[in-house]
């Protein structure tokens, strides 16, 4: 990975996505890195790559097991408020289509999980930047596991698998940050034209249609995942047959033997 930096910037073909890059062999977060950038003025599309995350984070506040072998990236994004609700959208996208053009079938878990067989590979976490009640930036971390065997990490062995574990041969990692970088640019740039972006997500999200287990806070809500609205946000019909909309959350997928 030391070569990074040089790759990307002989092959990457973007306007600006992650044409400034900084590479670090270990940090602590990617997210902590970049936002440290963001707040001094770097501009949108700034990367930050690290070889390795001692503390890297996931959504609801988990951790995100991040070792060496795998792309651990945060962007730098200043979009407009109007793009917000967009971005899991756009973010889940690049990396489907990264991975899709690996020859692996890969499916969406709302909002922005990527599973290979039901199991994680992907995670996407993105915090912003406030200001007065407006929105100054957006930090996109992306964790893709790559080349390293998740069954060697009992903490995520039975939910989570890696690109190598998959092919069962390893990959240049700047190849599919070549990738992740030009495909996020591509749908980025499309924020204009929310419709197309929302039907490829919902196309490839394995949520819909499914019974499933929705965990907001204190709160777990059963119920089919009968379609995400203009927002992003998942609606979910109950057994009373309510529709909720949820606005974020963890959802799990209840077996079809439990359905009732």
């Amino acid at each position: 990975m030391d070569n990074i930096i040089g790759y990307l910037g002989e092959n990457l073909a973007t306007g600006f996505m992650g044409r400034n890059l900084r590479y670090l062999a270990v940090a602590s977060s990617t997210q902590d890195v970049a936002k440290e950038m963001a707040e001094r003025g770097a501009p949108e599309g700034t990367a930050v790559i690290a070889g390795m995350q001692e503390s890297g984070r996931g959504r609801l506040g988990r951790s995100w097991l991040s070792p060496e072998g795998g792309l651990a990236t945060s962007i730098i994004l200043r979009p407009d408020v109007s793009a917000l609700p967009l971005l899991p959208a756009i973010c889940a996208l690049a990396v489907f289509r990264t991975i899709k053009a690996l020859g692996i079938r890969a499916d969406i878990k709302w909002p922005n999980d990527i599973l290979i067989g039901g199991r994680k590979v992907c995670g996407i976490l993105i915090e912003h930047g406030l200001k007065d009640g407006a929105v100054r930036y957006s930090i996109v971390g992306i964790g893709i596991n790559i080349n390293f065997d998740t069954s060697l990490y009992p903490e995520i062995a039975g939910s989570a698998t890696s690109l190598s574990v998959e092919l069962g041969h390893e990959l240049a990692v700047e190849r599919v940050a070549l990738s992740l970088y030009t495909e996020l640019e591509k749908l980025y740039l499309q924020c204009h034209k929310p419709d197309i972006i929302l039907t490829e997500w919902t196309a490839n999200m394995v949520t819909i249609g499914k019974r499933v287990k929705v965990k907001s806070g204190n709160n777990e809500i059963e119920g089919v995942a009968e379609a995400v609205n203009s927002s992003g946000h998942l609606l979910l019909r109950t057994d009373d047959g309510s529709v909720q909309e949820m606005l974020a959350g963890d959802v799990s997928l209840i077996a079809a033997d439990n359905n009732k």
